[in-house]
């Protein structure tokens, strides 16, 4: 997409239209891509090179209510979101800290989750305390050490 990327655009879409439910189409295929366009309102993930039957298949599933992974990704998605299961963070941080460690600014992470910059401070300092770190360097690694974001 020209000047803008999808992750740029779900949030603006659920603000215009917040009974649409979107399936991103993209040729990134790495865990953390794939949990990030989750994370910011995507309701299916499915790649460019998956067959037309996975295509209508997820727009079956994400119509009737259900979300949708391409079936080829989605136990990269368990397998690498185990550790991160196991830490003391809630959900919710969980994600600020996904976004955080892909390098989102907080003003960026507010308009994505659709919630205020301030709560984003909030839950990124209850992160840092609750996980004993210090930097956003610290909180990269846990990320990175957690299988929340990976190599590309």
């Amino acid at each position: 997409m020209p000047r803008k990327s999808g992750f740029d655009v779900l949030p603006e879409l659920q603000k215009v239209a917040p009974e649409a439910r979107t399936i991103m189409l993209s040729m990134q295929t790495n865990p953390s891509t794939i949990r990030q366009a989750l994370i910011s309102g995507a309701a299916g993930y499915v790649a460019k090179h998956a067959s037309d039957v996975h295509l209508l298949d997820a727009i079956r599933q994400v119509a009737s209510g259900s979300r949708y992974v391409d079936p080829e990704r989605g136990a990269d998605l368990v397998i690498s979101n185990a550790a991160a299961f196991a830490g003391p963070i809630s959900e919710r941080e969980r994600d600020v800290l996904l976004l955080l460690g892909l390098g989102h600014t907080n003003q960026e992470i507010s308009a994505m989750l659709v919630i205020s910059v301030r709560t984003v401070e909030s839950h990124r300092a209850h992160i840092m305390q609750k996980l004993n770190l210090e930097t956003r360097a610290e909180l990269v690694l846990y990320a990175l050490a957690n299988g929340l974001i990976g190599p590309t």
